[in-house]
């Protein structure tokens, strides 16, 4: 039966594809993109505090994935907005602030119980929307052109045929076969899309669950893969592959375009990870040379990498002093040009003018 776009896509083939998925261009590509991987993962295992570059690399992750669904904020709203819990946060920054909240959760997670499944699909879904909706239950979900309203995709419909697909990709994504798993992951990635299970958000929970299996299969030990930098960068190509995939079964330009996405954004993190440690590096020593002994330490410069913005109550919370010892250390940075003061509510947040810079490129 040929393909119709206004008619429920309850016929999506079940994976793995009836097709040769492994051509001699895809192995390629494939051998290039887990290298890129695998320095990056390296890289990440050579940092004794793992966690030390992780939110910000998430919360950028978290704002790219979002502005690909055109839900847009600023890096200075975001970093703020993390790190002040302002309660008059827009609400697209909060939408993001909660994309990283699902990333964080569902890695947590899967730490636990090395399982990708609907129940978590749905918990991932549930954070970013903060709502307490499930699989879609009922017709009329379609995904239209923005341009012109016209329909493109029409999803699979009926709860009980989307959970059946989604078993179908469990098997898959768990399956004990030849296939590598980055061409499992492009793979799994259109499916996902494909059956859209959700009213909404399905295109931030594929994206989340894409960084997840790369952990699950030990190809990263954290979630820092900036994937979605690729993919808004590349955002036209990416819908027009999609499309061609479920309208003519073109499975290789698809596979490569992932592989790519992969491999040049493995490079851009890992060149991103070293510049933050080598700044941190050169912060470290020119605090040395210029705080008060009583003041320096490691901990206390390690600290105002976590993201940008810091407070004293961050160093109150890492042990590192208490509350009004912790007011003068933001002082003494401030005063040898390390950070600055920006009032913010209530509430005094310090910038890590470097760092945000760095970021912000």
């Amino acid at each position: 039966m040929a393909f119709n776009q206004k008619t429920p896509y309850n016929d999506l083939p079940p994976l793995p594809p009836q097709m040769d998925v492994e051509t001699k261009s895809i192995l390629k590509k494939t051998i290039t993109a887990r290298s890129a991987l695998a320095e990056l993962k390296g890289l990440g295992e050579t940092i004794p505090n793992q966690a030390l570059l992780v939110d910000s690399l998430i919360l950028q992750e978290a704002k790219a994935s979002s502005e690909i669904e055109n839900i847009i904020t600023t890096s200075d709203a975001l970093f703020q907005a993390f790190a002040a819990k302002n309660k008059q946060t827009d609400a697209a920054t909060k939408e993001v602030l909660r994309y990283r909240e699902a990333l964080w959760k569902g890695y947590n997670i899967l730490k636990k119980r090395p399982l990708l499944a609907t129940n978590l699909f749905i918990d991932i879904v549930q954070t970013i929307k903060e709502h307490s909706g499930g699989i879609r239950r009922l017709p009329g979900t379609a995904v239209v052109n923005a341009a012109n309203g016209k329909v493109i995709y029409t999803p699979p419909e009926g709860e009980t045929v989307i959970r059946d697909k989604l078993k179908n990709l469990e098997y898959f994504m768990h399956g004990q076969d030849d296939i590598d798993p980055l061409i499992k992951l492009a793979l799994i990635h259109y499916q996902f899309e494909a059956i859209h299970p959700f009213s909404d958000g399905n295109g931030r929970a594929g994206r989340i669950i894409n960084i997840l299996f790369l952990v699950l299969n030990g190809l990263l030990n954290i979630p820092v893969l900036y994937l979605s930098k690729a993919i808004i960068e590349q955002k036209n190509d990416y819908y027009r592959l999609l499309r061609q995939v479920t309208e003519k079964g073109l499975w290789e330009p698809w596979i490569l375009f992932m592989l790519k996405a992969v491999e040049d954004t493995a490079v851009f993190t890992r060149e991103r990870i070293l510049a933050i440690r080598a700044l941190m590096a050169e912060t470290m020593e020119t605090a040395r040379k210029k705080l008060p002994a009583r003041v320096y330490s490691k901990e206390l410069i390690e600290l105002i990498f976590r993201q940008p913005y810091t407070k004293g109550q961050f160093i109150v919370d890492g042990g590192i002093a208490k509350r009004q010892t912790a007011a003068e250390y933001l002082k003494e940075l401030e005063q040898i040009g390390i950070l600055k003061p920006h009032k913010i509510g209530k509430e005094t947040l310090y910038l890590n003018v470097k760092l945000y810079k760095l970021l912000s490129k």
